[in-house]
């Protein structure tokens, strides 16, 4: 396995896998890999010729009072991880390499970052949708692997990778749980033992509404207000947003039907987790 540190470097081993037609699976990261960023490793590996992660901890999608600073960090770990599950190389650049001196160009997915996640991170899709941008036309990667977990991330992914005719497929896998049902994050570590605890009720709040909606409820304001009445009444989360809404487009529901993504945000603590899931009416 090999760990490429500039963009040249990346774009040569790129290229020379395409000019060998060697189809790349790429799993774009953070870094502090976790079970979740496992699978879709996993995945790529099995999917593909070669499969390429990147750890870059982008310092476009964090607001100004945001973790950039103390985000987990750990090259060595991680890279043991990536070896151990047959990826075949790392790209792991400075910032400067990627957001050079004098850098201007952004790229914005209209309607689906300013809502959401996006209220209370301004700025933070834009981030996103760059780096990606930017990690995709770098690898050249034939499929890029996202989790579910970052359900309005993966919409906008999907939509600037369809809108601006990107060369290759995105995959959204499942999100990957804890065994009392927290989904896996990077900042669960921020977590004591008594506030991971207590986060699991952000995941039960979604099999409640799951169970409300198969027994007929399909009024999407009292689905949203029975979840907020029950992780209030069961934890000192402070709830951030629940929303109902549909799965490409983002927009809140009234109606619940066919298949649609609730979707939340709370804090434990001093830490903002999200989380959501899939239902059909």
């Amino acid at each position: 396995m090999r760990i490429l540190r500039t963009i040249k470097q990346m774009s040569a081993f790129s290229r020379n896998a395409r000019l060998r037609g060697k189809s790349i699976g790429f799993v774009p990261t953070m870094g502090a890999l976790h079970e979740g960023h496992l699978s879709l490793i996993r995945q790529a590996v099995r999917d593909n010729d070669l499969a390429v992660v990147s750890i870059f901890v982008n310092p476009a999608q964090f607001g100004p009072k945001e973790d950039l600073k103390i985000y987990p960090r750990n090259l060595a770990r991680d890279a043991r991880s990536c070896r151990i599950e047959g990826v075949d190389a790392i790209f792991y650049p400075e910032a400067r390499q990627i957001y050079p001196k004098n850098y201007k160009t952004y790229v914005t997915v209209e309607g689906l970052g300013n809502h959401l996640c996006g209220s209370s991170r301004p700025g933070h899709f834009r981030g996103v949708a760059t780096v990606v941008a930017k990690l995709f036309n770098i690898v050249q990667p034939s499929v890029a692997y996202f989790g579910q977990k970052d359900a309005q991330q993966s919409a906008i992914i999907k939509r600037m990778a369809e809108d601006l005719n990107m060369p290759l497929e995105v995959k959204i896998l499942p999100t990957v749980r804890e065994a009392g049902g927290l989904a896996l994050s990077s900042r669960n570590s921020y977590l004591s033992a008594k506030e991971r605890i207590e986060a699991v009720i952000l995941s039960r709040s979604l099999s409640f509404a799951e169970y409300l909606v198969k027994n007929g409820l399909k009024d999407a304001d009292r689905v949203v207000s029975a979840m907020k009445q029950l992780i209030r009444k069961k934890s000192r989360a402070k709830i951030d947003y629940i929303s109902i809404v549909d799965r490409e487009t983002l927009m809140p529901l009234k109606k619940i039907s066919g298949s649609c993504l609730i979707v939340l945000a709370a804090w434990i603590g001093k830490t903002r987790l999200i989380d959501n899931t899939v239902v059909k009416a």
